[in-house]
């Protein structure tokens, strides 16, 4: 008897306690390893849409609901005694008519009327919005028959309610026509004979093997959708590209996902390669290993090939293969270099804060050694027009940046990235086949250079993935001008697994329409939709520091009462100063809590405190974005240090930015305060 597991069961484990859970998978395990096994308690539900539908006693109150047939034993849903009857009285399990992939279908006579809003006599009622598309389209899309006529008459404001009554392949293509857009059919290579192996089924139900697969299921049920790849993704990582790919999306589209999926796919088709999975920061290198673990958890060998690390290990580790030690010069020791300099230099009004700016965006991070080359440099990144005099005053001080770091036997990161780029140019072999890049918006000039000389543009050899509206570390600046040429090779993901409707609409709020690259290369952020509905984001400007943490240390304590676990909860400020605003707030909860920084990055299954740049990556069911007030977010410190007006618009969309990624972080409940003034930010969010 065949044995699996079904995604509406780790769901609602979720909800349960942990000694509720804890019961629940010894019940789950014992019927795997025994499924008539006496001491299981199997009763016939007599009110069950689906009459094999039956329940299994875990203790006094909780059921579990398993379809049981003679040649499959399925685990469909864990809950209380009077939940999990309701549950299984309103569903039945049935293979498509069209597409011919299993699903488990609310039955539509059970489910209360979907509420259609009344209209005052003025108004005109809206209109469908799916009225045109056939049924056999909307069959096509997986939507099931007995949900077409409401599927049809549906207007702008119910379809949401509606969506959430329909498998995940018919919501999303729903949604997705509702908003102009055309769903794809999943690709199915062969007709499949059981309805199991469909691509839109084997996105909702697992098969078992073995008790360790089953505890593998059970021990990551909320992270579970971390490493699902939606079918209609599949062919951005199998397809074949000639050149350097990207692939992009807003936050919460799965960009990370089809990144491990890829590297995973490299190493299967090239059982002899070796692949670079990487990303720009150590916090995030590590959540690429743990997610990359559950992935190829029962393929080891595949770990063999795929090595992870951040940019800068990779860089450093590259160096010490290729030419020895070395000494990092730290930027407080080229600050004082700068300074040493500077007072050398007469007759000039340059700012600290203006040569530390000039030096890492475009002395160091271009590797300019000779005057010829400053004085032509495009300055890409830098707004403010400097004339060749200024220039020459500029480099007079750089210049001697230079010699001292150099009589120190110092090196910055971008040298080491330069020279491993001259080592690899010059026709020393790559030490990857394939190399694919997380959050590449916010990979730096010189690392792209390496990339580049690694990759030597071979086919398949260089794949991105990210999102321009989510750069808070790096400047614009061309990749193309460094030889990484992603034209007509760049992709667009439009579904949103990780975060609400309501939440992905209010962050949208923060950024425009469309992003564009230097090199002219689009992304569009209409038509992105979410799967899911949560509660609207809410938005307190608070008269004081007490009012603040007395309405966070709130919502803390009643996520908790409403089954969150810790581990779920997320509090992020702008910046260090504000850490101890977060921390108030949780302490007075009495909940334990882990503030995360580059050096730890678990919280031991505690509430994370970090701020917004180190959330990047993350995700819980909840946030708390504190401190979002005046002056803190866009920050006054980043405003005075520009020198040009023109500076400004970058200064702000990076803070846009950087609000984006926090309230995206969230998956269910977000929760914004300042302490008045308000951010002007948060006047964005409300209109």
């Amino acid at each position: 008897m065949r044995f699996l597991i079904a995604d509406t069961f780790t769901d609602s484990l979720t909800k349960l306690t942990s000694q509720e859970q804890k019961a629940a998978k010894t019940s789950a395990f014992d019927l795997q390893l025994d499924p008539s096994r006496p001491g299981l308690d199997y009763h016939k539900l007599d009110r069950a849409q689906d009459p094999n539908f039956v329940s299994i006693k875990v203790n006094r109150d909780i059921r579990i609901i398993v379809h049981r047939t003679k040649s499959n034993l399925m685990l469909c849903y864990v809950g209380h005694h009077d939940d999990a009857y309701d549950w299984a009285g309103r569903r039945k399990l049935e293979t498509h008519p069209t597409t011919g992939a299993a699903q488990l279908v609310e039955v539509r006579e059970t489910v209360e009327e979907i509420v259609i809003p009344t209209y005052i006599a003025e108004e005109r009622p809206k209109p469908p919005l799916l009225e045109n598309v056939t049924d056999e389209d909307l069959l096509l899309y997986g939507v099931p028959t007995e949900w077409l006529e409401d599927v049809k008459v549906a207007n702008e404001d119910n379809i949401l309610e509606l969506a959430e009554h329909l498998p995940a392949e018919a919501a999303e293509a729903v949604l997705e026509l509702a908003t102009g857009g055309k769903p794809r059919i999943t690709p199915v290579e062969e007709p499949v004979e059981d309805p199991f192996e469909h691509p839109d089924a084997l996105r909702r139900f697992r098969v078992m093997d073995n008790v360790e697969e089953l505890e593998q299921a059970l021990a990551f049920p909320w992270e579970k959708w971390t490493i699902f790849l939606h079918p209609t993704q599949k062919e951005f990582v199998e397809a074949d590209y000639s050149g350097p790919a990207r692939v992009s999306g807003s936050a919460g589209t799965g960009k990370t996902v089809v990144a491990l999926h890829r590297a995973v796919f490299l190493a299967k088709s090239h059982p002899e390669s070796r692949v670079l999975l990487s990303t720009f920061s150590e916090t995030l290198a590590h959540a690429l290993k743990e997610k990359l673990r559950r992935l190829i958890y029962h393929q080891p060998r595949l770990a063999d090939q795929i090595e992870v690390y951040a940019m800068n290990t990779i860089g450093e580790r590259l160096y010490r293969m290729n030419f020895g030690e070395f000494q990092i010069a730290t930027k407080e020791a080229i600050l004082e270099l700068i300074l040493m300099a500077s007072n050398q230099v007469e007759n000039h009004h340059f700012s600290q804060r203006f040569l530390m700016t000039e030096w890492e965006e475009v002395i160091d991070a271009w590797q300019l050694n000779a005057w010829e080359e400053y004085k032509n440099v495009l300055r890409l990144g830098r707004k403010t027009r400097l004339p060749e005099e200024r220039r020459r005053v500029l480099w007079s001080i750089f210049e001697i940046v230079r010699k001292e770091l150099k009589s120190n036997d110092l090196i910055t990161r971008a040298s080491i990235f330069h020279r491993l780029t001259e080592h690899y140019q010059g026709g020393n072999p790559s030490p990857f086949d394939f190399i694919v890049v997380d959050e590449s918006q916010d990979i730096s000039v010189a690392q792209l250079k390496l990339l580049a000389a690694l990759g030597k543009n071979r086919a398949n050899s260089l794949f991105f993935a990210g999102d321009l509206g989510q750069r808070i570390f790096q400047q614009p600046f061309s990749w193309l001008a460094l030889g990484v040429d992603i034209r007509g090779r760049s992709k667009i993901l439009k579904i949103n697994y990780r975060t609400s409707h309501q939440i992905r609409m209010q962050a949208d709020k923060l950024l425009g329409p469309e992003i564009s690259d230097v090199d002219g290369v689009t992304e569009e952020r209409t038509g992105t939709i979410s799967i899911f509905n949560g509660p609207e984001p809410i938005i307190r400007k608070c008269k004081t520091f007490g009012e603040e943490i007395d309405a966070v240390s709130s919502h803390l304590e009643q996520w908790v009462e409403h089954g969150l676990t810790l581990n779920e909860i997320g509090v992020f400020v702008r910046s260090e100063n504000e850490l101890n605003r977060a921390k108030a707030a949780v302490e007075s909860t009495k909940l334990p809590y882990s503030i995360l920084d580059e050096k730890v990055s678990t919280t031991d299954g505690n509430i994370s405190i970090c701020t917004m740049h180190l959330a990047k990556g993350l995700e819980f069911r909840a946030v708390a974005v504190m401190a979002c007030d005046d002056e803190i977010i866009p920050l006054q410190e980043r405003i005075e240090r520009v020198v040009d007006e023109s500076d400004l618009l970058d200064v702000y969309n990076t803070e846009r930015h950087l609000l984006y990624v926090a309230c995206t972080r969230a998956r269910d409940h977000l929760l914004l305060t300042s302490v008045e003034p308000a951010s002007e930010f948060l006047d964005d969010l409300m209109m």
